[in-house]
């Protein structure tokens, strides 16, 4: 695939990064595409390995080394077609994915993987400055009408695949805008929401419903402001129902001091500068300027909560992550195609962030109801010779405080909301996920399905896609007893 030595001849290029000292100043993307000969060459080092094992890596099967030689050969038209043939939404996934297709790629055994997520990113991106996105609505109408809650990615693969296939869907979002986590949970920075507003006039092109600010579930849980749809009325006017939420429910910190102000999980701190950037007044809204920082928890929605405290203008920003350091590089013939465990840098920690590891809070400390100091301790981690499982102790003597104005809470996130699934009466597993397969995609309550991180809990944005796609095959095949549908 793409050039048959380029492997050989041409080294791994990355998109030129805006500089931290100027992209901190603002809230808009600063990841430009590559430019089409850059892609080109980028394509050309897809090796002709026999078994593409990034087939296996990336979540949706993304069919990458043939998009790679039709890039290689300049036919983007024909790369975006197939592109779009596994992947509703590359210009989400070609920017804000951590790429396990590059972390299985065979060219990464002993060498720099091929940019895959950035040659995405330029298929993608080159196909709607070409204006070859456009709506594709059904030939035909099927008369089956589907219920959609949750406008996430999970939901909407599933609303624009079922659309395709003819059926009358309706999408119904919570929040006033429609996105789900990519509209509120994902930074501007990261992700300009233009991009989903576009993606959502080419649904409603296809025949797609929208009903945002409505809220389905119980009257009593309903937050304020917003229309509520109960499960029974649902399940009156629709054929079926995909519950596709957010794994929403974040995991808290039980110490002294919690209920200080000033101590938030992290997507209340984001969500509110995602919509401050909509346009909308968010009144007493949380705010790092000038104020000592503390992310607590090392992963991906960390690292945002570092780079907004950073444009909010903080005068510290430290990352506390409880596991141990991973090494800067991973045992590559050991870990190989899997998605390996080493010490991941974001483009966040590198606008300014102390970062630390193996420290476990311990308390909480301020005046008058307010934080201002967190206590800290080190530990360290060992393999119980009972159980075979790793737990972790404190290191004596090694307890310590810092100075704390604004202490965030991003430590993931447990399960669903609870209140959603108990007022469908849907069963939960052991993790208080939604119960349903992945073949049918159907739960304990009759036409009921769910997709998503409702179903698998707190995952990866291409996982959502897939499990879209997958469970709208499921309930077409439901609905019609037969699908032409992709999984």
């Amino acid at each position: 695939m793409g050039k048959i030595t380029g492997f050989l001849e041409f080294q791994r290029i990355e998109p030129n990064y805006e500089a931290p000292q100027v992209r901190v100043r603002h809230w808009s993307e600063f990841v430009p595409r590559l430019d089409d000969s850059q892609a080109a060459v980028q394509a050309a080092r897809c090796m002709d390995c026999g078994i593409p094992f990034c087939h296996n890596g990336c979540p949706v099967n993304n069919i990458i080394p043939d998009w790679n030689d039709l890039v290689y050969r300049q036919e983007w038209r024909r790369a975006l077609d197939v592109l779009h043939s596994t992947n509703n939404f590359p210009e989400f996934t070609g920017r804000i994915c951590p790429a396990p297709c590059e972390a299985a790629c065979t060219l990464n055994i002993n060498n720099d993987p091929v940019g895959i997520k950035s040659i995405e990113h330029a298929i993608i991106d080159h196909g709607w400055e070409q204006g070859w996105v456009v709506p594709q609505p059904a030939s035909r109408l099927t008369g089956k009408r589907v219920a959609v809650v949750g406008s996430g990615p999970a939901g909407l693969a599933c609303a624009q695949q079922l659309a395709r296939a003819g059926h009358e869907v309706t999408v119904f979002e919570k929040s006033n805008r429609v996105g789900g986590l990519l509209r509120y949970g994902i930074p501007d920075f990261k992700l300009d929401k233009n991009l989903i507003n576009r993606r959502l006039a080419q649904m409603e092109a296809e025949g797609v419903e929208f009903q945002p600010s409505t809220y389905v579930g119980r009257p009593e849980d309903a937050p304020e402001g917003v229309t509520v749809r109960t499960p029974e009325s649902l399940k009156e006017e629709f054929d079926a129902i995909v519950l596709t939420g957010g794994a929403e429910t974040p995991r808290d910190l039980p110490v002294p001091g919690r209920e200080l102000r000033g101590v938030h999980f992290a997507m209340e701190f984001l969500r509110q500068q995602n919509m401050v950037n909509a346009g909308d007044r968010v009144p007493r809204q949380i705010h790092a300027k000038d104020k000592h920082v503390i992310v607590i928890g090392g992963g991906d929605t960390g690292s945002d909560c570092v780079g907004t405290s950073n444009r909010h203008g903080a005068a510290s920003v430290t990352q506390f992550e409880l596991m141990p350091r991973l090494p800067d590089v991973e045992d590559k013939p050991l870990t190989w195609p899997y998605w390996p465990a080493r010490l991941r840098t974001s483009s966040s920690h590198e606008e300014g962030c102390e970062r630390d590891w193996a420290v476990s809070t311990k308390a909480l400390e301020g005046k008058n109801g307010k934080v201002e100091k967190l206590i800290a301790c080190r530990v360290e981690w060992f393999r119980d010779k009972v159980t075979g499982q790793m737990k972790m102790r404190e290191v004596e003597g090694s307890q310590f405080e810092l100075k704390a104005d604004l202490v965030l809470l991003a430590m993931g996130f447990v399960s669903p909301v609870r209140s959603v699934l108990d007022a469908f009466g849907v069963d939960v597993d052991a993790r208080g996920n939604a119960r349903a397969d992945t073949e049918s995609y159907r739960s304990n309550v009759d036409k009921v399905f769910a997709a998503g991180d409702m179903r698998r809990g707190q995952s990866l944005v291409v996982w959502a896609i897939r499990e879209g796609r997958q469970c709208a095959r499921a309930v077409d095949e439901y609905l019609m007893g037969h699908s032409s549908l992709p999984r």
